[in-house]
């Protein structure tokens, strides 16, 4: 039995490679169960997002080269076109892996929080697909396990490393509770899209998309229930704005004070956060002078972001002690496993010998036997059928010298003393 990790990654292989390596949503499980069927894969699970294709499998003989096949056979390939980006991970090196992928050590942003969810989607999936067992199952388990303790235990996800993020923490710590008020966006880029998410996570009250093009604009919003507006539309939805985040490519400022200056009078000067992540800048650095105007650029955000970052570098450092901890605590769980077979057969005989000693003690007693002595042949019978064997194994150890059993057999059973 081998548990593997066979993938790719952001760090190994290029968007072109990774976009033709992944496995739909829809047709996961029966992807699943088409891998589940190579006559050399006992469990499996599939991790697949825009940055990692990883497949987790419980090998119950030879090496991955048929799960390479099959990868290939899948997606219409030459495994010469992606081996090359390929790693593989077997037993620790897999467990570890797992547990620093979950725990987002091995994601482009350091330490960010989505590969969790992606990974217990991966495990459900696995588990309704019927191709998760014991081991696997355990493994995933544990791992869900390590990341919450690494999340508890450590500042790994306690900062914001983006500057979208960063803006939207920072409008939360201005504003508080979020449901009440009106984002105003302006651009429709990936920045913008991503701001759009954070503010959405936060449970914002309200969101509006402004951008040159309309259609670019409604598609954004519509995706965190909004609605677009073209940049002519602008000046007449300024007022509803409480946050106003802008990231285009325009080469002259969108945004004035006299702008923003009417925009305050027609909300009666009810404060306005703004955060201006572009270059060269969309909003005029003379809005900062106004009174009730919270006016951020990227460059402040991203010196908060670089602080950040250090930060939660520090913290990987802690994350990874935590892991090589809980990656002992997982082999031994694992190397447990192989003594579980002898365990139950070692019982299995001792109760079988319990059983014929037993048979005998209760026709002694039908017999007429006296109780005390039934008992006392009973005890003395199953006493001598318990150590027959072992005995008789540690004598001929010690004739063939084989004093590493005989030295076994003393802890075995915990014999104390030189006799």
């Amino acid at each position: 039995m081998t548990l593997i990790t066979l993938g790719i990654n952001h760090n190994t292989a290029p968007v072109s490679i990774r976009e033709r390596l992944v496995f739909p949503t829809e047709k996961l499980v029966s992807s699943l169960q088409e891998l589940i069927h190579l006559p050399t894969v006992g469990e499996a699970a599939i991790l697949s997002t825009c940055n990692r294709t990883e497949l987790y499998c419980n090998l119950e003989k030879g090496n991955p080269q048929a799960i390479i096949d099959w990868i290939a056979a899948y997606h219409q390939l030459n495994t010469n076109e992606f081996s090359q980006y390929l790693y593989t991970h077997n037993n620790v090196e897999t467990t570890r892996h797992m547990f620093r992928v979950a725990c987002g050590l091995d994601s482009m942003v350091l330490g960010e929080p989505q590969i969790l969810g992606q990974m217990k989607t991966a495990w459900q999936t696995a588990n309704d697909a019927g191709t998760l067992g014991k081991h696997l199952g355990k493994l995933f388990q544990h791992t869900f396990s390590a990341a919450k303790k690494v999340r508890t235990d450590t500042a790994i996800g306690s900062s914001p490393v983006s500057v979208a993020f960063a803006a939207v923490r920072l409008a939360h710590q201005i504003f508080g509770d979020l449901s009440e008020q009106t984002a105003l966006l302006i651009g429709a880029g990936e920045t913008i899209e991503l701001t759009a998410r954070h503010l959405s996570e936060h449970g914002i009250g309200r969101i509006i998309v402004a951008n040159r093009t309309y259609d670019k604009a409604h598609k954004l919003a519509a995706q965190f229930g909004g609605y677009g507006l073209a940049l002519s539309e602008l000046p007449q939805h300024l007022p509803e704005a409480d946050i106003i985040v802008s990231s285009t490519a325009s080469q002259l400022p969108i945004l004035g004070k006299g702008r923003i200056e009417s925009a305050l009078k027609a909300r009666k000067h009810k404060p306005i956060f703004m955060v201006d992540l572009a270059v060269p800048r969309d909003i005029e650095p003379e809005v900062s002078q106004l009174n009730d105007v919270y006016l951020y650029t990227v460059d402040d955000l991203k010196n908060s972001v670089e602080e950040n970052l250090n930060s939660r570098r520090e913290a990987a450092k802690q994350a990874e002690e935590i892991i090589d901890t809980q990656v002992e605590y997982f082999m031994g769980w694992l190397r447990s496993q192989g003594a579980i077979t002898t365990i139950c057969d070692y019982r299995e005989s001792a109760e079988q010998l319990r059983d014929e000693a037993l048979a005998k003690a209760l026709q002694s007693l039908r017999n007429g036997q006296p109780a005390e002595e039934t008992l006392d042949f009973l005890a003395h019978t199953l006493t001598n059928k318990l150590i027959h064997t072992p005995s008789t194994q540690i004598r001929q150890a010690g004739i063939n010298e084989r004093h590493d059993l005989v030295a076994a057999a003393r802890e075995l059973f915990k014999l104390k003393g030189n006799k």
